[in-house]
């Protein structure tokens, strides 16, 4: 399921100019018996099955021999919820990371009982499986990564990355269906631009995720400018 994903555009890339490595490892490769099993039935009875502790540690022990100190990553919604500073962090860690996909009713609980592993959750839904969440948390640290992006200037425009959601975007044509390209980006006033983006980063961030605006680092003009959105909103309600 994972390897095509991991295996195309950025990430592909990334790992070919050696900035990025990613293994998969099938966990039945590490189960004991001939049918090579890696789920049961829970003990005290209930629906559905239950991924077996012993070929996780089996594999969690092989990838330690191989590739030393590792940092191990439960994906799942009881976990602490993944964003941009926790994807930054992902991609200076200097430890190999251990995504394990959990599926069925989860894993045995003695996976997190006796191992030092961290549960993260990319939101308040339950998966099939954790391998869509593992893919995401992978995909948004990697491009965090120097060189894995081709312009590095991308990263710091990036909803996100300064606690802003991004300011809108245009191309050619100027006009399409009777929608225009506003003036202003097209006046070579790079300055005037500058200051237009960031109101409507602010103006973005005010309408659909003002929660972000605490952590956002603003200078006494942008406040006082986001203030009066707020007054002007409030007068055009009442």
């Amino acid at each position: 399921m994972v390897a095509p994903a991991l295996n195309e555009s950025m990430l592909k890339r990334a790992q070919e100019r050696h900035l990025l490595d990613i293994r998969i490892h099938q966990l039945r490769d590490y189960a004991a018996d001939k049918h090579r099993t890696t789920d049961d039935v829970p003990y005290g009875g209930g629906p559905g099955m239950v991924m077996k502790p012993d070929p996780i540690f089996a594999a969690v022990e092989k990838i330690r021999q191989e590739r030393g100190a590792v940092r191990i990553i439960i994906p799942s919604p009881q976990g602490n919820l993944f964003n941009q500073t926790m994807a930054g962090t992902f991609s200076k860690e200097e430890r190999s990371l251990i995504f394990i996909c959990g599926h069925y009713e989860g894993m045995d609980a003695r996976v997190k009982e006796g191992m030092p592993a961290e549960e993260v959750s990319i939101g308040d839904y339950i998966l099939t499986g954790g391998e869509l969440a593992a893919m995401v948390m992978i995909d948004a640290s990697a491009r965090l990564i120097p060189g894995v992006l081709g312009e590095p200037a991308s990263l710091e425009e990036e909803s996100f990355s300064s606690s802003l959601l991004e300011y809108p975007h245009y191309t050619r044509p100027v006009e399409f269906r009777g929608l225009r390209v506003p003036e202003i980006l097209l006046s070579g006033n790079h300055q005037a631009i500058r200051t237009w983006r960031k109101q409507q980063a602010l103006l973005n961030t005010l309408r659909k995720r003002p929660d972000l605006l605490a952590n956002a680092s603003l200078t006494e003009d942008e406040k006082e400018w986001v203030d009066q959105q707020q007054c002007d909103a409030i007068k055009s309600h009442s």
